[in-house]
């Protein structure tokens, strides 16, 4: 056993040196706390958009009993906001917010999730919002904790998923009363009363994603096991014209956890998206079979090293609660690294209640190792949603951690420690973000690609740079396969740069 342990140690030294080690400062910003009864022990999301046109992005964090706020971006070198809330977006109740381009006329809006009636708000000049009333856009009061939303053949608006959770409505509730997944789809131009996917089992995290690379983007739903007790599991819709659960004759392996968070991105280099999902306890890290023509997705968390299962600081030896998850290059060294934002649901006895958010790097073997601590962002709060983003357009991945119960925090990365690039994705109305593309990236040792969403996380969403480190790599070949399949030409460009690249 000894000679066993010693081996296992040598391994993973070895595999650890090859990883740079990125530092973060905590910076000070106004006050923000999201808070609120037992509604908002979940959500606590934040969007990261640019609102002003100024290409650094803004952020509008979920307050939950708080009213939301919009955090402008005053960054130079160093990342800075203020508060800057118009009245349209200080709205109570909010558990997250997703950032859209909605009607294709070059602002972005929000898709806003609430405990009541979820709202979608259009964007104007200067960060300055208003109602949709034109899309006759309808929500009833429920609890809404996930959002995805996507462009389907032949629609000039977008497909709108709303994950509920708990159906408060229900008089023998709260267990095993869980509400549906909510699609609207678009006619003409407006929405219809929304669809009802059910069985729902409490979702907390959905997710449109093409992974089968066919053109057609089905949805992933992450439910929360504590309320649907038993009969539910995880579940992805084929997005036919009638949806449909996939099941296990279509190669979908069935499976039951704390469903919080979903991350996708392609991990393994076969250009098809893997996943990231947390829990209570182990999270799942989950590797796409290309081999097994279905949705099939084969586990490889402890292989891989990143259950995060347990409080990597702190000294408290209960399980782990994981919120949102997002994979993101932290140290530019051209390996997707992983974001998890942790925190007891409030005072749970058999959960940790000293968390420590965790950040997992990637080294070349494709093993993860926990780094929040010496990196800096080891947050010790109740964090809940949260966004790996360049605040301050220097080519690094910036943090921002939302908390319940205690002050929202950003943390700015300073150290350039590999070269980057970051892509400006854009063609004509509809969709003019080019949701449902993929964008390919090619060095010499390896080809990244990644699938353009809107959805995942945990109540939090990004709209728009794509960021892709490059090591030591001096210039990069990329080309993009649009949303309609047409394959875009491999073009040359240099490194450590904003690539404007539009159809």
């Amino acid at each position: 056993m000894q000679v066993e342990l010693t081996i296992l140690l040598a391994t993973a030294s070895t595999a650890m040196a090859d990883i740079s080690l990125p530092q973060f400062h905590s910076i000070d910003v106004p006050s923000h706390v999201y808070d609120g009864g037992w509604e908002h022990f979940v959500g606590g999301g934040i969007a990261v958009f640019d609102c002003n046109g100024d290409d650094r992005p803004e952020l509008f964090a979920a307050g939950g009993t708080n009213p939301a706020q919009l955090f402008v971006n005053t960054s130079g070198p160093n990342v800075s906001f203020r508060s800057e809330t118009p009245s349209a977006l200080s709205l109570t109740g909010v558990t997250g917010a997703y950032p859209l381009d909605i009607d294709g006329d070059g602002f972005v809006d929000l898709a806003v999730l609430r405990v009541g009636e979820d709202v979608l708000l259009r964007g104007k000049a200067n960060c300055a919002f208003e109602p949709f009333t034109s899309l006759k856009f309808q929500s009833q009061e429920h609890w809404t904790t996930g959002f995805s939303a996507t462009w389907e053949t032949g629609q000039t608006l977008p497909t709108l998923a709303f994950g509920t959770y708990v159906d408060r409505t229900n008089p023998d509730g709260p267990f095993e009363a869980c509400g549906p997944t909510l699609l609207y789809r678009p006619v003409g131009a407006a929405y219809g009363p929304p669809f009802h996917l059910v069985p729902g089992h409490c979702s907390l995290s959905i997710l449109f994603s093409d992974w089968a690379r066919s053109g057609r983007a089905d949805l992933r739903v992450s439910n929360d096991r504590h309320y649907y007790v038993r009969g539910g599991q995880e579940q992805l819709w084929a997005m036919e014209d009638t949806p449909r659960l996939y099941a296990p004759e279509d190669g979908w392996v069935s499976y039951s956890i704390w469903g919080m968070g979903i991350a996708s991105r392609d991990v393994s280099g076969d250009g098809f998206p893997d996943v990231y999902l947390t829990s209570m306890g182990d999270q799942k890290f989950q590797i796409f079979d290309p081999t097994a023509e279905g949705p099939t997705w084969r586990d490889a968390t402890y292989d891989r090293g990143t259950t995060a299962h347990r409080p990597h600081v702190g000294g408290d030896g209960r399980p782990s609660t994981g919120w949102h998850a997002q994979f993101g290059d932290v140290n530019n060294d051209g390996r997707d690294d992983i974001f998890v934002a942790k925190g007891n649901v409030e005072q749970m006895p058999d959960a940790a209640q000293t968390d420590p958010n965790n950040l997992l790097l990637q080294s070349a073997n494709g093993q993860f190792f926990e780094a929040a601590s010496a990196a800096g962002v080891a947050s010790m709060g109740k964090s809940r949603g949260g966004a790996l983003a360049d605040l301050n357009g220097d080519g690094s991945l910036d943090l921002v951690v939302v908390n319940r119960g205690s002050e929202l925090e950003i943390f700015q990365n300073e150290q350039q420690l590999g070269n980057w690039v970051q892509v400006d994705l854009g063609q004509d109305r509809p969709n003019r973000a080019a949701v449902g593309s993929f964008i390919e990236v090619k060095t010499s040792d390896r080809v990244q690609t990644r699938e353009v969403t809107i959805g995942g996380g945990h109540a939090s969403g990004i709209s728009g740079l794509h960021h892709f480190g490059l090591g030591n790599a001096d210039e990069l070949e990329l080309r993009v396969i649009w949303p309609d399949g047409t394959v875009g030409d491999w073009q040359t460009f240099r490194n450590n740069q904003v690539l404007r690249i539009d159809r």
